[in-house]
């Protein structure tokens, strides 16, 4: 690949971490700053004719990478994960230019990422299996785990290096191969993981990653294919629909990874200064961004005066701007679509009675929307009962519990909450009567390489993360063996 570039930075950056080669044959995909609308550079976009290929590429791959010891396969990942690290500044700068998020977010996306490559490396070696004789005697059993076969993996843009190595680790960690759709905001981080892989001994067929305007035909055409035994999706619910119903017709093995819409309930005997601090990196992060972000606040009426004081005061006081600068605490949103979107949801919000009472400072121009805190708002508010997407935090009273779990579980999303309290035994009743697949208790981050991530109800099937992570792309098989 030998893309045109009009940005500096990015022109240092693309010798050493982009790869030399064409991505596809369509019309020029034009790679964005949204904090400035700049054209970074453009790309070959891939056609459904091109995501054939790459399934040519993957599947002819398929039968040497999974017989690769499994020590060999963790070695290369483990290799990764330290290329990864090294290259940790240049992949940061990277994401920010693409993705618009603040260093210090940019920084901490490349850490978790990485850790899911030593995760994967680690749990290659941990297959394991069982060898019993069966209950009626007369044979023995031998239960054991296959790579499921070519993967195909479609990722989103705000997290464009952790949502590709918490799918790309544990499926070459078992043994299948994959074709990588990224979003197409954020080609370059996926093209750049790609070279990390490469550079750490990954067979280029293992890994084929195609950037493209057309997701539902690249992906269409992947569902279509025989070859392909396994869907790997984290984006929206409603294309999330679309894509289960696509892969019912060849029975596609599926994970889904959905919308979210994150309480965060604060107790009236929480440490606030903590539920505080808490609560900045659970709205904040990424500018609101984040699947799991803390999407409505449930704060019991005892506290809520003083909370929103400390929470707005907080929020008032962050410094929004492009990653470029260094005092940025809160980036842009990824386009002007997003902007408009927060916007409605928030005067929507206002139109019912919310009024806004803590609001930061965010520049004119470019893709930015300050950090709000709204007071007042309906507990059937849009803003409330929405995804939002963005740096925008609506503040809901509560007086008893059964009023709060009423709350909690009206949505047809349960991906993460939060939970403040300084009743640990409360706490938890409250988490385990939630409809959500991961809580926080008196932190405001749920996720770790180490442990299963993924939601209940329409926020997704299946779990990326853990042990679960890795049997996500593999088979597994029984064998009875006649024993006299």
């Amino acid at each position: 690949m030998n893309p045109t570039t009009v940005h500096t930075s990015f022109a240092e950056l693309r010798d050493r971490l982009l790869p030399d080669a064409a991505t596809g044959s369509g019309g020029p995909l034009d790679v964005l700053d949204p904090a400035t609308g700049e054209v970074l550079t453009s790309l070959a976009a891939a056609t459904a004719a091109d995501a054939g290929a790459a399934v040519d590429t993957a599947a002819g791959a398929l039968r040497s990478w999974a017989a690769t010891p499994s020590r060999q396969r963790a070695d290369i990942l483990h290799r990764a994960y330290a290329l990864m690290t090294e290259r940790g500044g240049e992949l940061a700068t990277l994401i920010s230019l693409e993705n618009g998020k603040s260093r210090p977010d940019a920084l901490a996306e490349v850490a978790y990422a990485a850790d899911f490559l030593r995760w994967s490396a680690e749990e290659a070696v941990r297959s394991d299996g069982d060898f019993t004789p069966a209950p009626a005697g007369g044979t023995r059993a031998i239960v054991t785990h296959r790579p499921i076969g070519v993967a195909a993996l479609v990722t989103p843009w705000n997290f464009p290096a952790a949502m590709i190595t918490r799918k790309v680790g544990p499926a070459l960690a078992a043994g299948c191969t994959a074709v990588l759709k990224p979003a197409s905001e954020t080609p370059l981080t996926a093209l750049a993981l790609a070279r990390v892989l490469r550079d750490a001994g990954l067979p280029p067929a293992a890994l084929v990653v195609t950037p493209t305007l057309d997701a539902g035909a690249v992906v269409g055409a992947w569902l279509a294919d025989d070859r392909v035994r396994k869907l790997s999706f984290t984006g929206s619910t409603a294309v999330g629909r679309r894509l289960l119903a696509q892969a019912a017709d060849r029975i596609v093995n599926t994970s889904m990874e959905l919308g979210g819409n994150a309480p965060f309930v604060v107790a009236p005997d929480a440490d606030l200064p903590a539920a505080v601090a808490g609560a900045m990196i659970a709205k904040f992060r990424n500018g609101g961004q984040a699947c799991t972000a803390a999407n409505r606040f449930y704060l019991h009426v005892d506290v809520l005066e003083e909370f929103v004081r400390r929470f707005g005061a907080a929020t008032a006081a962050l410094t929004v701007g492009p990653a470029a600068d260094p005092a940025t605490q809160i980036g842009p949103l990824i386009n002007e679509r997003a902007v408009t979107e927060v916007d409605r949801l928030v005067r929507d919000a206002l139109a019912r009675g919310a009024r806004i009472s803590h609001r930061a400072e965010a520049p004119r121009t470019g893709c930015f929307y300050p950090p709000t805190v709204l007071r007042d708002v309906p507990a059937d508010a849009q803003v409330v009962t929405t995804e939002i997407f963005g740096p925008v935090a609506p503040v809901v009273a509560w007086r008893d519990e059964d009023e709060l779990l009423a709350m909690l579980n009206g949505t047809e999303f349960g991906l993460a909450g939060y939970v403040y309290s300084g009743d640990l035994r409360w706490a938890l009743r409250l988490a385990e009567s939630t409809e959500a697949g991961m809580v926080g208790i008196n932190r405001g981050v749920v996720s770790d390489a180490a442990f299963p991530f993924g939601g209940m109800k329409q926020s997704g099937l299946g779990r990326e993360g853990g042990r679960e992570g890795l049997r996500a792309y593999q088979e597994t098989q029984y064998l009875s063996v006649q024993w006299d």
